[in-house]
């Protein structure tokens, strides 16, 4: 996967993630304020790791 599709998949991952954290405390659903955390913080590593292959590209 490229570095841009990473990076893209990541910030995804991270709105998904923050609406079912938001989501979570109105409803007081700790479980899916824990998948949202979880969510996002897979994400925030997706966007990294899609920066790296970019880095690596760049001659």
């Amino acid at each position: 996967m490229s570095g841009a599709k990473d990076k893209a998949k990541g910030l995804a991952n991270e709105a998904v993630g923050n609406a079912k954290q938001r989501v979570g405390k109105v409803t007081d659903n700790d479980k899916l304020r824990g998948e949202g955390k979880a969510q996002e913080v897979k994400g925030e590593a997706q966007q990294v790791k899609g920066n790296a292959k970019d880095a690596v590209k760049k001659p």
